[in-house]
């Protein structure tokens, strides 16, 4: 290369190759030239740090060495396409692409291609630049994004739930006068008092549909729970013969193991009730359709802590869905919200607890493990970062 300085007089080749060294030396994104036969005449630096290797182990080389196979394959072909048609496909036009480390791992590549004619020959010019860290910030974005669309669902949720709460609260309060009028009737003709347990079992269900609907407007305004000491083997108890009553479980085994005798928590019955009830639900949706129907509930203390484990013979949570299982608006059944798994383990958490999902051992399925302190926490609302990784008793 030679160029003229100010006063018209050439500018000796050595001094213009410094030049163009400290260009290519210097430069952020990559540059590679390659000969009309696809072979690398110049690696520069920045071109070293993105492939691992060295300039004097590339030069000579075919350039699909720093392709995916993919590429590599299809290299050659496409440059004797352009050198016979003079169809350009990627000469002049930026695209995205993938690059090969030296240690076989492919990234992400923008990639810039020029033409110019030699004394040699054609030469190629790549301009290539990294885009790793632009891919983790797009990323990101996309994950904050989804985030604030989250909230905002959520935040409609809170208000459309607060909305239901207050309509909902004047039916049932008819509808417990209604029962309980239905009740004194039911006493005075029917002295056997079959018929007065059913009618006050449905005062007892009216009276709980409303406890939940108090309860749950406290959580969400981020209210302590209301604490008592409960006995665990009747609150499964409770869950179990509630869950009954409102399901077809026709040729589903269910196995209640929870022994008398456990030392009692202290919890929130309704809210422990809740989480409870939608992981039974779950199990008995999960093996609704398998060959081997069988849920299992079991509990035992550790230390300090009771693990309530619900464990199914379903097809088992598969294993890029654990990630996301507990996050709102994730559920991987039909028709739901994705919200049922999120309450249940904001709940055991706001308990100083957690809820986690670990394989079924070797009757497959999944076990939902259910961790409650014995007494109450010194401080609620323990996130999940700040509790040991569970392995409750087995069924």
């Amino acid at each position: 290369m030679r160029e003229d300085n100010s006063q018209g007089s050439p500018v000796p080749p050595s001094v213009s190759e410094a030049r163009l060294e400290s260009v290519l030396e210097t430069a952020v994104d990559g540059i590679v030239v390659m000969d009309d036969r696809a072979r690398i005449i110049l690696f520069n630096k920045a071109c070293e740090t993105l492939f691992g290797f060295s300039a004097e182990e590339v030069r000579g080389q075919n350039v699909k060495l720093l392709m995916p196979s993919d590429y590599a394959q299809a290299h050659d072909g496409y440059v004797r396409h352009y050198l016979d048609t003079g169809e350009k496909r990627i000469i002049g036009i930026g695209r995205e692409v993938r690059g090969r480390h030296r240690d076989g791992t492919e990234f992400p590549l923008e990639l810039s291609v020029g033409e110019a004619a030699t004394p040699e020959g054609r030469q190629f010019i790549g301009i290539l630049r990294d885009l790793r860290q632009r891919k983790v910030v797009e990323r990101r974005l996309a994950e904050v994004q989804g985030q604030l669309v989250s909230m905002t669902r959520i935040s409609a949720l809170d208000e459309l739930g607060a909305a239901i709460a207050h309509e909902l609260n004047q039916p049932l309060t008819a509808i417990m006068l209604y029962l309980q009028a239905a009740k004194r009737k039911v006493s005075d003709d029917h002295p056997d008092g079959k018929l007065v347990e059913i009618v006050d079992k449905g005062v007892r269900e009216a009276e709980r549909a409303s406890n939940i609907i108090q309860r749950m407007r406290r959580f969400v305004e981020k209210r302590d729970p209301e604490r008592r000491q409960v006995d665990i083997a009747q609150l499964v108890h409770e869950c179990l013969e509630l869950v009954t009553l409102g399901t077809d479980c026709s040729g589903i085994d269910i196995t209640n193991s929870v022994a008398d005798g456990l030392p009692p928590i202290s919890v929130d019955p309704v809210q422990v009730q809740q989480i409870l009830i939608n992981l039974v639900r779950n199990a008995l949706e999960a093996v609704r359709n398998t060959p081997v129907k069988r849920v299992g509930m079991s509990a035992a203390v550790l230390g300090d802590d009771m693990f309530i484990r619900i464990t199914d013979s379903g097809g088992g949570v598969p294993a890029e869905v654990v990630p996301t299982l507990f996050s709102a608006f994730s559920s991987v059944k039909k028709g739901g919200l994705g919200l049922g798994l999120t309450i249940s383990r904001s709940i055991a958490q706001n308990h100083g607890g957690d809820l986690a999902v670990e394989p079924n051992g070797g009757e497959g399925g999944a076990a939902f493990v259910l961790r409650l302190p014995l007494g109450r926490p010194a401080q609620n609302g323990a996130s999940a970062d700040t509790v040991p990784t569970m392995k409750g008793p087995t069924a």
